[in-house]
């Protein structure tokens, strides 16, 4: 609160200043400023993003009546998303309750025998590899987005710490992979991104510029700055942390290390069907909330977990996803109070006479400011109706094709994900990975995940946006 006040009365005189000296101030760019500006004073996201957009509308000279009525009549597209990330929560608990995971980190850890440089390194390289598997079927075949990592990465600490394997690369692997999959194959969170969120608001926003996106457009539109994500994970690999690195052996005092978990093969067999009726719900409806939905019920039927349970395993996965469940939804309030301002052409008037032809210089300021935005709130999902009214003329403008727009737009609401410290991503790494108190989230998460994920990206993106 020391901090915070100081802040606030700070921006409140640099505006009555600019006022005062009549320098013109543009509602759109004033409400995204500060709300990343209360973002990073450690304001609740919901809170920063509804508070910009009543000062930028209330500052474009909108009634507070007409604020309200723009955001709430933007709330439903938004929560329509929310709603799916709630259900979706409900089964990656439901998953976790199964003890699956637990199960095969336990395998893994009793298989692994550590004598040998030469079967260090198998047994290392196959531990990167089942990182980087359950990274990517995370997001889309089974879509318990992070919940996986506090449960399969404890168990395996005691023979990452025998390898000496640095811990900062399995945060960067971590981070990119999940990233990956959600921004390039669109199922499970990825349908959610490419289909729900990014093309749907190139298609609303792009509507009057004669933009019309298809499904398959969206994966071509990420591949080359996904590329860039999973350079920056090689980079982290054979470069960065290729060295050991040494931690204390410290047990665990959150398990039980002599009680190996048990699995009947009723729990495995009703496991696999409920991934598979999720999976198929998503091929065959289109419908990740209703394969999410089909999946929890398959589980609470199985007797994985008591049936008198199920309201409490509900409960937790409201708990998982509600954060980001109602950013997203306030996102789109958002998003409608921007354009209800009528100053989106004027910005983007503004800023086509500050780039002028460069196209280089465009294309990079704009990747940068999504990395700015992202990075304040740590959420790509709730990132692309905020920059889409403004991001997708401003591409046009700069003489940018469709493809190459919706690129823009997918890759700069997705920059400063996995390096923020709000992100679900680096909050997970940490989660998993200092289970022994011995991974600092910042300098151990946040920091290696965004020098090697957010800048991979920004340059493939960058070199890509143009040439696309």
């Amino acid at each position: 609160m020391k901090k915070v006040l100081p802040a606030l009365v700070l921006m409140g005189v640099v505006y009555a200043g600019l006022q005062l000296l009549s320098i013109p101030i543009n509602a759109v760019a004033l409400a995204i400023v500060l709300m990343v500006a209360f973002c990073l004073l450690k304001i609740p996201v919901a809170v920063a993003i509804v508070i910009a957009a009543l000062l930028g509308g209330l500052h474009a000279g909108m009634s507070f009546d007409a604020v309200l009525k723009a955001l709430n009549d933007n709330l439903l597209g938004g929560a329509q998303v929310g709603m799916t990330y709630i259900m979706v929560g409900a089964f990656a608990v439901a998953l976790a309750r199964s003890g699956i995971l637990e199960w095969v980190a336990q395998k893994i850890s009793a298989r692994l025998n550590v004598q040998g440089q030469k079967v260090q390194a198998q047994i290392k390289w196959t531990l990167f590899a089942i990182f980087i598997v359950a990274s990517l079927i995370s997001q889309n075949l089974v879509p318990v987005h992070i919940a996986f990592i506090p449960v399969l990465i404890p168990p395996l600490l005691g023979v990452m710490n025998k390898l000496q394997i640095d811990r900062r690369m399995v945060a960067c692997i971590l981070a990119c992979c999940i990233s990956a999959s959600y921004l390039l194959l669109p199922f499970g969170f990825g349908a959610i991104y490419l289909n729900d969120i990014l093309l749907e608001n190139f298609n609303s926003v792009g509507a009057a510029a004669g933009l019309a996106g298809t499904a398959d457009m969206a994966p071509k539109a990420m591949f080359w700055p996904v590329m860039g994500i999973l350079a920056g994970m090689l980079f982290a690999i054979f470069v960065s942390y290729r060295k050991p690195r040494i931690y204390k052996d410290i047990p665990l005092s959150n398990r039980d290390e002599g009680a190996p978990v048990v699995i009947k093969w009723q729990q495995l067999l009703f496991t696999l069907v409920a991934i598979a009726a999720t999976v198929l719900c998503q091929v065959l409806f289109d419908s990740l909330f209703l394969g999410a939905l089909l999946g929890f019920v398959i589980l609470g039927f199985s007797g994985i977990y008591r049936w008198q349970a199920q309201d409490d395993v509900f409960t937790h996965g409201v708990r998982l996803m509600a954060e980001i469940a109602v950013i997203i939804t306030i996102a789109s309030g958002f998003a409608g109070v921007l354009n209800a301002t009528g100053e989106i052409d004027s910005l983007v008037a503004s800023a086509k006479d500050l780039f002028g032809d460069n196209k280089m210089l465009g294309v990079f300021v704009m990747l940068a400011i999504g990395l700015f935005i992202t990075i304040g709130f740590g959420d790509s999902f709730a990132s692309v109706p905020i920059l889409a009214p403004v991001y997708i003329p401003l591409s046009l403008a700069l003489g940018l094709s469709p493809l190459a727009t919706m690129a823009m737009l997918g890759a700069a609401a997705a920059l400063g994900d996995a390096g923020s410290p709000a992100s679900t991503i680096s909050l997970g790494a940490t989660a998993g990975l200092n289970a022994d108190g011995q991974h600092d989230h910042v300098k151990d998460s946040v920091i290696p995940a965004f020098l090697h994920a957010n800048i991979g990206m920004l340059l493939f993106a960058f070199v890509a946006i143009l040439y696309l």
